[in-house]
């Protein structure tokens, strides 16, 4: 009897909560929705209290949403989100090939709806149609999303008259071990958010909105460091334990703009957009744990524990390439890491790297099939990531350690206003 009365009070207390509206002192739905799941899970531990304990939370305002949950970053701008923000601690990158007899409008009509998605869940809201409760009640979480075109997307939408110079094929590089069913793709896009649910539920309503338009060519999961891990805010480590983006450029540096931003004005399509190089390289990992600390900074030219340059200083110190040491010898190795990729090596060349980590699993002979989703972004590809990447395949004492097994090149347009979507300007010009 006393269950009975329990069972009733908590129903009781349930249908109040639905009732109550969504505005003013009530509790929103998606509140609701999550504060009642709470408490259900709270059930199957205690039993019989279940229903007071329900009653009595679904009464509580939950407590605002404060630190990761609730940083957002804006959809709409001169440029797209997922360039010049942090990587966060959760990636997925996809690759999707319009499906045969999908056309410029059905393109058009894709990207409509992604970018109106992309827009909503950038801001913490649900999607009206979105009923899966995936992310319920979770904040924006830095959610990003990010949209590009490969090269044969513009052969099937019949815009390859439209397509730029730059989009050419990446040259073959002997390092490469590319699998072509990774690699490439009509459409490309990147999710990343420092909640894994949160990066989830991007890409799944991304995936299931494609419907018959376009088909879903490859896909990969990354991760970086948890913001609030470390004590103080630091450049990230890769796999190798190496701190890994210290010369990266910087928005504060006068070329900054010229360097990663595509220039334009009017019906550009391109402008305020960049150049995306996605490469999938796997660590040997195995084979560098074998070497020992001195030789593993020897490789890259820079201290394991703290990034500064064995050429002295600390992590942010200039590089000194021209430095030797007591025996005459050069402090950083010739074929260094660090030395090899530097824009003084390169006449200057530079990109803005953006990478996750990814670990998926562990290949038949016991090596773990880990390392870099590396994302570069630059004006001009030709300008940026070949130069870099033609000298490290030539002599950089990395390399050795690495394999690339997947590659793209993708041309981001620039952002888009209220109302508008991404890629308008290509696809109604």
């Amino acid at each position: 009897m006393l269950r009975a009365e329990k069972a009733e009070k908590a129903e009781k207390a349930g249908n109040a909560a639905e009732a109550a509206p969504e505005g003013g002192g009530g509790l929103s739905r998606r509140r609701l929705l999550g504060t009642a799941g709470a408490a259900g899970a709270a059930g199957l531990l205690v039993g019989g209290t279940a229903g007071a304990f329900g009653a009595e939370a679904v009464r509580k305002e939950p407590a605002p949403l404060a630190g990761v949950g609730s940083a957002a970053v804006p959809f709409h701008g001169e440029h797209q989100a997922g360039i010049v923000q942090p990587a966060q601690a959760h990636g997925h990158l996809a690759a999707f090939d319009l499906a045969p007899g999908a056309d410029r409008r059905a393109a058009a009509a894709l990207l409509r709806r992604w970018s109106a998605t992309a827009a909503e869940l950038m801001e913490g809201a649900a999607p009206r149609d979105d009923t899966s409760g995936v992310a319920l009640d979770a904040g924006p979480c830095s959610l990003t999303v990010t949209f590009g075109f490969g090269r044969t997307f513009f052969d099937r939408t019949g815009l390859a008259d439209r397509r730029p110079a730059a989009l050419e094929p990446l040259p073959a590089f002997t390092a490469d071990a590319l699998d072509p069913r990774r690699s490439d793709g009509d459409l490309w896009v990147q999710i990343g958010a420092d909640d894994a649910l949160v990066a989830f539920h991007a890409l799944r309503l991304l995936q299931k909105q494609a419907g018959d338009t376009a088909r879903l060519r490859w896909q990969m999961n990354g991760f970086n460091r948890t913001p609030g891990a470390a004590a103080q805010p630091r450049t990230g480590r890769n796999l190798m334990g190496q701190i890994d983006g210290t010369n990266n450029p910087k928005p504060s540096d006068p070329d900054f703009a010229e360097r990663i931003f595509v220039a334009g004005s009017g019906n550009d399509w391109m402008a305020g957009g960049s150049y995306a190089v996605v490469r999938r390289i796997r660590m040997l990992l195995d084979s560098w744990d074998h070497l020992s600390l001195e030789r593993q900074e020897r490789v890259i030219g820079r201290r394991k524990a703290d990034g500064a340059p064995l050429s002295g200083g600390t992590e942010t110190t200039p590089v000194d390439l021209n430095k030797v040491g007591p025996d005459g010898s050069l402090a950083i190795p010739g074929d260094a890491h660090v030395r090899v990729a530097a824009p003084a090596s390169n006449r200057g060349a530079k990109m803005l790297r953006r990478a996750f980590s990814y670990h998926d699993g562990y290949r038949e002979d016991g090596a773990p099939d880990a390392g870099l989703l590396f994302v570069a972004w630059q004006s001009d590809p030709m300008q940026g990531f070949v130069p870099v990447q033609r000298k490290l395949d030539r002599g950089d004492g990395l390399s050795r350690f690495l394999s690339h097994e997947a590659s793209g090149l993708y041309a981001v347009p620039g952002g888009c206003a209220p109302g508008e979507y991404v890629g308008q300007r290509l696809l109604e010009g």
